[in-house]
């Protein structure tokens, strides 16, 4: 009789399913999973060495590039570091600015999630709901920033220039008739946070359509309950924070525990899930997107009635006014200096962490005392995330593998940097 031996399967990284850039060797034994080995490192681009040849401020554009997906969420852990070691005082108005933006990332985050996801599961719907969705936000990006993916909006100091008070408008073409351009231009008629505040009213009712898809279908549930199920012991013992901790029943989070920005005058709730399995991380997500919701709308309410200054005042670390600069001898000089050479970081280290749509993101940066880093370490979430994969899908079929990717929400930019 022959003998039943174990094979081994390549999935990825050519597989649709396998988000990018990963390759898991599967250990089969028939259909069931006896070992996931994840092999990572095809989108490494040596982000943590390329930071330590240019000055602080011309790194900010690499932290967009980590997880792209995330992208001011990254810039916000990089430059809390930054102001940290400086000593630098942010305006109130650009701290609300980043806790609103910081919230619209997440929600990107989370529909580009929940479209890959249920794509790979099987719900073609849910990838054309969720970038409808999409595209308002990439708008409210280009707006303020001039970029739809990497803003490079947030700065040491605040961010790069207040809030437009005018949205850009569609125009019309041979494919746009004059009533269709009116119908989409008609919630840009007023400022970019009126634009956003028509999107909020909207966001809820979009979110009730996706459950009414997905939550209680019965082939989403029967592909995701009991389905990498992880305690809430060792999803603290192989570290995993975000949706991924939360998912197994952990209430933590540092936007509640450790407040940066303005969450601390935020009022909001933190979803917990209760049995740590691919449908609990749905749940949870889910919940998160109604409120980020409920937060941007705070963030509105406050921006509407506080107007002031969105960068500091300190020239040695933002540079001045256009204006200034045209009749300013000394401002013209801070520009120069600052755009050619930076500002140098008083010697020391400083780890600054935020809760990232997909787990905690920190920067651990050490300053040597010169204008750009001796070492920057940037803790990703996915990487531990990653590194559950086998405990997680051991003794799972090869179908499952596809839900437990999509579930961890891992982008290989910021796992691999």
């Amino acid at each position: 009789m022959p003998e039943i031996r174990n094979f081994t399967l390549n999935f990825g990284p050519a597989h649709p399913a396998a988000h990018g850039v990963l390759r898991l060797v599967l250990e089969m034994d028939g259909e069931m999973i006896v070992r996931a080995d994840p092999h990572i490192g095809l989108l490494h681009r040596g982000t943590e060495k390329l930071v330590e040849s240019k000055p602080y401020n011309q790194s900010i554009g690499y932290m967009d590039r980590l997880d792209y997906v995330s992208m001011m969420c990254n810039e916000h852990g990089y430059v809390l570091a930054i102001e940290k070691l400086l000593g630098i005082e942010v305006p109130v108005r650009a701290l609300y600015i980043r806790t609103m933006f910081d919230e619209i990332t997440r929600i990107l985050n989370h529909l580009l999630w929940i479209a890959g996801h249920s794509l790979d599961v099987g719900a073609m719907t849910m990838f054309l709901y969720a970038f409808r969705e999409r595209e308002d936000l990439m708008d409210a990006y280009e707006a303020v920033s001039g970029a739809r993916l990497h803003a490079t909006y947030y700065r040491p100091g605040g961010v790069n220039r207040d809030l437009p008070d005018s949205m850009p408008q569609y125009e019309k073409t041979r494919f746009r008739d004059d009533a269709e351009v009116k119908r989409q231009n008609a919630n840009r008629q007023g400022s970019l946070l009126d634009f956003i505040e028509d999107f909020t009213n909207r966001f809820p009712g979009k979110v009730d359509e996706y459950e009414t898809l997905l939550t209680d279908n019965r082939i989403w549930k029967q592909r995701l309950v009991g389905v990498g199920v992880v305690s809430p012991e060792r999803a603290l013992q192989m570290g995993f924070t975000g949706p991924m901790l939360r998912g197994s029943g952990v209430e933590w989070d540092l936007r509640k525990k450790q407040p940066y920005a303005a969450y601390s005058q935020m009022d909001f709730d933190i979803p917990v899930g209760t049995n740590g399995d691919c449908y609990d991380r749905y749940l949870v997500r889910i919940e998160e997107m109604r409120q980020s919701n409920s937060i941007i709308k705070q963030c509105i309410a406050w921006l509407r009635h506080h107007s002031g200054p969105v960068r500091s005042d300190d020239h040695k670390v933002t540079p001045p006014k256009r204006a200034d600069m045209k009749h300013d001898m000394e401002a013209l000089i801070h520009h120069f200096k600052l755009m050619t050479e930076g500002y140098c970081l008083p010697a020391g280290e400083a780890y600054a962490a935020i809760e990232h749509p997909k787990g905690e993101f920190a920067c651990y940066l050490i300053s040597d005392g010169a204008n750009k880093p001796y070492r920057l370490k940037i803790r990703a979430p996915g990487f531990a995330h990653l590194s559950g994969m086998n405990e997680m899908a051991r003794g799972h079929m090869l179908s499952d593998v596809v839900a437990i990717i999509g579930s961890q929400d891992i982008v290989f930019g910021e796992v691999d940097r």
